[in-house]
């Protein structure tokens, strides 16, 4: 039987998962979370969901306004996949770090549960040992797992975390399955969990207490746990600090694409250029890893800010992305203006923006979900 299992994990085409093989790692996840986390893998090389952070609670014109969605504003239907962080929650902080209240994001989450829709929730958490955010590099993980100093600290965060994580839920108390995404990004240098700061076996330990507390200690069962890197240079990059099949169950990336402001035309195809080959080099890696490990893949974050070319969602996101079997693209968040730098800062299209025509010719892509026709699917069921 063994052996028969073992054969049928690698009968599938290139990159393609198997549902024979792909499980999730909480053998007592609840049955809405298996059902998405099904539903992902049989959707694995078919469709991509398309996905914006915090869509529902604000954009550049607006601020909490019920019904409302840059995104819905231009293609009259709401992203497949919305974008939370919890960054604050360990301090039962009234707001996220992005100003959004918890209140208000527990009551989107599941509104877009209800949609029919998928929430992802990262976590800006501050750093322990110092008290200074998520940028503040001073050195933490080894005080912070079994034995360090700030030990008991950060178990009473996770705590938090596992508070707010179970608030979600449906007046029938159905726990709302989330894709959870802490300590990304990990291969950089901004973060206090970051590559500089911590070693190999840190970083793992770390990843490993997490998840093992929230599963196995709080009794969290509808959580998706997702692996994330920032763009890399190697595949070596992005697997030093995976912590294990065991530990995860989905491998995603974040890559961004950039240009000076008022860049050249010259400059925008050359950023395009650049943009297009890592992103390329980099799923390539990604989905490669998740499929040898039957894992999910996603590009979670990514975007251009202002989105200076006209035709970036198709003549370069879409077709650098279509033949990758990803479960999701999402694009980071629609601010506004900002005052300390005195610009509007956004990343999704909105009414009147110049690659808006171009969006709507990405929305009627086959590949592309969004949420009507992934409403259709029946997610957690």
């Amino acid at each position: 039987m063994k052996s028969f299992y073992l054969i049928a994990c690698f009968l599938l085409g290139e990159w393609v998962i198997n549902p024979v093989c792909a499980q999730l790692i909480d053998s007592k996840a609840t049955s809405e979370t298996k059902a998405l986390y099904h539903h992902l893998v049989s959707l694995s090389g078919k469709k991509i969901m398309f996905g914006h952070q915090d869509d529902l609670a604000y954009g550049v014109h607006w601020k909490y306004e019920d019904g409302r969605s840059d995104i819905k504003e231009v293609i009259n239907d709401f992203p497949a996949v919305f974008g939370w962080d919890i960054g604050g929650i360990e301090h039962w902080h009234s707001n996220n770090l992005d100003s959004v209240p918890f209140d208000r994001m527990k009551k989107f989450i599941i509104e877009a549960y209800h949609k029919g829709a998928i929430n992802t929730i990262s976590w800006h958490t501050d750093n322990p040992v110092t008290g200074g955010n998520s940028w503040d590099t001073t050195r933490a993980v080894k005080e912070i797992l079994p034995g360090g100093k700030y030990h008991s600290l950060f178990v009473s965060w996770l705590d938090r975390v596992a508070t707010f994580l179970n608030s979600l839920e449906t007046r029938d108390g159905v726990k709302i399955p989330i894709l959870f995404r802490p300590f990304h990004e990990l291969n950089g240098g901004w973060f206090w969990w970051g590559r500089p700061y911590c070693s190999p076996e840190e970083y793992k330990d770390l990843w490993k207490f997490t998840i093992e507390y929230l599963r196995d200690v709080r009794h969290i069962h509808q959580l998706i746990y997702v692996y994330n890197t920032n763009s890399f240079s190697n595949e070596l990059e992005f697997t030093e600090r995976y912590p294990g099949k065991e530990l995860t169950d989905m491998l995603s990336l974040d890559i961004y694409q950039r240009a000076p402001l008022n860049a050249s035309k010259e400059q925008l195809e050359n950023s395009s250029r650049k943009f297009e080959k890592q992103l390329k080099e980099n799923l390539k890696v990604v989905v490669q890893i998740a499929h040898q490990e039957h894992k999910l893949s996603a590009l979670s974050e990514t975007g251009f800010e202002a989105i200076p070319v006209k035709d970036w969602w198709t003549g370069v996101l879409y077709k650098t992305i279509k033949n990758f079997p990803i479960s999701y693209v999402l694009v980071w968040r629609n601010h506004g203006f900002m005052e300390a730098k005195n610009k509007i800062h956004y990343f999704a299209p909105f009414k009147g923006q110049k690659s808006a025509g171009d969006f709507k010719k990405l929305y009627k892509k086959k590949r592309m979900l969004f949420l009507k026709a992934t409403k259709k699917i029946n997610l957690y069921q």
